[in-house]
């Protein structure tokens, strides 16, 4: 059985399977990993039953972004086969499937495997996994019992992925612009015109929307886009995380070089 919301793995195979609506606050108070105080919304309290010098190892959870929105519990068990999972929660935002989901695996081994799944396919959508923050999955599992309290009041609002050693991943709107964005998460099966339509009523050169392609020519999610100046690529940014069919599309400051470059890669 899977919960709506998320699910527990018992001891490590798809039929210990259990809802979790019950169990995951009785897992929370009997399991130093999750210990947590009389109530999560009101945040992490500090293991008050040990020691000063006792040092849990870093808490066992990952971040998924990128998923599905049909994604059910079973489809993330399966993209982790053979790893030990202890839960897994589907983040719901305004009621609505995110594509995101908290991972809980048995231990650190476990997630540094599950790390190396990073941009795997689930379907035909490549899935970010990633770290992430203990009070990221105690904010969300706050959330859902609040949505399944019927207030919305507490809607998870997490921190966001991990710089990947560039600035690019910051604020955006501190970086500097030049005439491209570069988009990331689109449909393999994307057209150009729908990346035109995207920007209606922003100012793109249309013979300079370039799909990024691997050298199999399978679309890698990519594309790189022209506009008339660097002033209406960032106006365009008010389209970041807008949908293209099922997913939604991440945007980013690109560079005229940045753009050569991906298009000499899908020519080689």
């Amino acid at each position: 059985m899977y919960g709506s919301r998320g699910a527990m793995l018992g001891g490590g195979g798809l039929s210990d399977v259990y809802e979790v609506g019950s169990k995951r606050p009785r897992m929370m108070e009997s399991n130093p990993y999750f210990a947590v105080g009389s109530s999560v919304s009101r945040g992490f309290q500090p293991f008050g039953g040990y020691g000063a010098g006792y040092q849990l190892p870093a808490f066992p959870v990952v971040r998924l972004r990128g998923l599905p929105f049909n994604c059910a519990d079973i489809d993330i068990f399966k993209f982790f086969a053979g790893l030990d999972i202890v839960d897994v929660l589907l983040v719901n935002k305004g009621g609505r499937f995110s594509g995101e989901a908290f991972v809980v695996f048995a231990g650190p081994v476990q997630v540094e495997l599950a790390l190396q799944r990073d941009r795997q396919n689930m379907g035909r959508r490549y899935v970010e996994v990633f770290t992430c923050k203990r009070q990221d999955y105690y904010n969300a599992v706050a959330a859902e019992v609040s949505y399944e309290g019927g207030s919305y009041d507490n809607e998870y609002q997490g921190s966001p992925p991990p710089a990947k050693s560039s600035k690019r991943f910051s604020d955006k709107e501190k970086m500097e612009y030049t005439e491209i964005l570069k988009l990331r998460g689109l449909p393999f099966s994307v057209k150009r015109s729908q990346i035109v339509d995207f920007f209606k009523g922003f100012k793109v050169i249309e013979d300079r929307v370039h799909i990024s392609c691997r050298p199999d020519g399978k679309a890698t999610g990519e594309a790189y886009v022209e506009f008339v100046s660097a002033e209406e690529a960032k106006r365009a940014m008010s389209k970041d995380k807008m949908m293209i069919g099922s997913r939604y599309v991440e945007l980013f400051p690109s560079t005229p070089d940045e753009a050569r470059r991906a298009e000499n890669r899908s020519r080689q």
